[in-house]
């Protein structure tokens, strides 16, 4: 027996394995019905084991080939696997840090537009690098940034914007893009939310993420496609390109590959800084950076997830339609969502705010929700400027700015929940779901 065929041995056995004792439960009605989930087949375990017998244990094969179905599914020029979402984020702002770009380079002190009802990841980078969140208003129910607040937060120090497709609801890149191209700013699109939504823009659609300078994508299993942990950063422009890859891999200014060396033919006869010439230049490093790389193993499941991206961004605006339909009965109690105008949301879940004036709280039906063993969640954190971890930083507000008093934001964060809508979803669960969210109001 040869190699080839021990392999096809083992993938075939894998394939029976996986559809007799690795399938996906079927749902009962009491099971708990959680706000996301993995979705998979056959193709995502083969492509694991037979990643697994190549132990190539960094990225290799798989991550090439991710990286340019990624790039070639959202038609940018370029894109890097990373091992986060947040890493993406993480990189995609100190990329703006990098001397590469000279007077456009982001320094410590500019300023930063962003909001507070944030992931933390998106705020992060920009806080510990010291440059200053500048934190402007969402409106509801879009629950994204409030354009109109975007000349306000604008001072001569502003460098970028740095926001999220909130729950997969692109925001107004009309607006945000025009502002960032007017006052010759960076944008950076977090996209982590929204993989596969759409945007038409000067009268052409275009995926969110593409718009901007750069975007980010986070793969962890709740998202719209998975390899476990692990994330993309992409752009069309090349010199941003080769700052990320940079800074995702140490620093280093050499670009050769893992297990590869001297591609460029001047691996030992180069000038750079103060090295000796001729220094290795596999060690040369022109940026601060990390190790942000992903594995083959993470990758080679993300080769079958993105086959089967276009069905998933396709069921989640099903699955959120059906919710929609379902609850707009309930307008006099609840808020629902809205998608933006010119947009096509790829929801990664289904807000809904209490009106002020109901009888019920946010509370009540969260309870009550969960009880039912349905899944919630709240706007990620609500109003970051709340957290414990803002709490040395209230003191001496020059390391963040406000706009505005965020009424919308706080709104949000004390009266705004949400349910899942990914693709595992079934009528059955939808309706349960439903049905749960309008019982405290019956009462």
């Amino acid at each position: 027996m040869n190699t080839k065929t021990a392999r096809r041995q083992i993938l075939n056995l894998t394939d029976k394995y996986v559809k007799n004792f690795l399938k996906q439960p079927k749902y009962e009605k009491g099971n708990r019905i959680p706000y996301a989930g993995r979705v998979f087949d056959c193709e995502e375990v083969k492509n694991l084991i037979n990643a697994s017998l190549d132990f190539w244990l960094t990225s290799g094969r798989y991550t090439d080939e991710l990286e340019k179905e990624l790039a070639k599914f959202l038609n940018v020029k370029h894109c890097g696997f990373v091992n986060s979402g947040s890493s993406a984020n993480l990189l995609a702002f100190m990329a703006l840090t990098s001397p590469l770009l000279k007077e456009r380079a982001v320094k410590r002190g500019d300023e930063v537009i962003t909001v507070a009802a944030a992931f933390p990841t998106t705020v992060t980078p920009i806080i510990q690098y010291g440059a200053v969140p500048v934190f402007v208003d969402i409106s509801v129910p879009e629950y994204n940034i409030d354009v109109n607040m975007l000349q306000k937060a604008l001072t001569k120090k502003t460098k970028a914007v740095m926001i999220a497709h909130t729950l997969g609801n692109p925001f107004n890149l009309n607006k945000v893009k025009s502002f960032c191209k007017k006052n010759n700013l960076w944008l950076i699109e977090d996209n982590c939310d929204s993989l596969g939504g759409k945007y038409k823009i000067d009268g052409k659609w275009q995926y969110t993420g593409t718009i901007g300078d750069i975007g980010t994508s986070s793969f962890y299993p709740a998202h719209h496609m998975t390899t476990g942990e692990g994330g993309a950063v992409y752009t069309n422009n090349s010199l941003l390109h080769k700052i990320l890859i940079s800074l995702r891999d140490w620093g280093r200014d050499c670009c050769c590959p893992p297990g590869k060396d001297n591609t460029c033919g001047h691996r030992f006869n180069g000038q750079f800084g103060l090295l000796p010439k001729g220094y290795d230049h596999k060690y040369v490093y022109s940026h601060f950076g990390y190790n942000l790389k992903a594995t083959d193993l993470q990758a080679a499941i993300g080769c079958a997830q993105i086959k089967k991206l276009k069905n998933f961004v396709q069921a989640r605006r099903e699955n959120w339609k059906y919710l929609y339909d379902s609850l707009k009965n309930l307008s006099d109690d609840l808020i629902l969502p809205k998608e933006e105008k010119d947009a096509q949301g790829s929801w990664f879940g289904f807000i809904i705010a209490v009106k002020k004036n109901s009888k019920v709280t946010r509370d009540n039906v969260v309870k009550h929700l969960e009880k039912n063993n349905i899944q919630t969640r709240m706007l990620f954190a609500g109003n970051i400027i709340k957290h414990p971890c803002f709490d040395s930083m209230r003191k001496n507000k020059k390391d963040y700015k406000i706009i505005g008093n965020l009424e919308n934001t706080d709104y949000a964060m004390n009266n705004s929940f949400w349910v899942g809508v990914y693709p595992g979803m079934t009528k059955e669960m939808l309706n349960f779901i439903a049905d749960k969210i309008k019982e405290p109001f019956k009462k």
